[in-house]
């Protein structure tokens, strides 16, 4: 499964992890990714999604049925 963004496809970042001594690895950062139920074309689907979408509005949450 890949770290990706189903909205906006944002994906790990690549860079260099420097110890004291300046010894260097690579090394990512991982965006923050959360599995929601969202409204996708009017399909209820588990879809994985960044925090930042989250936060700005682009994921459509299902609204709760109420049972009478």
């Amino acid at each position: 499964m890949a770290q990706a963004c189903e909205i906006c496809g944002k994906g790990p970042r690549y860079g260099n992890r420097i110890s004291h001594a300046h010894n260097v690895t690579r090394r990512r950062w991982n965006p923050n990714l959360r599995v929601v139920k969202a409204v996708v074309g009017g399909v209820h689907k588990t879809i994985r999604v960044c925090t930042s979408c989250i936060r700005s509005g682009k994921v459509i949450k299902p609204s709760k049925v109420v049972k009478a």
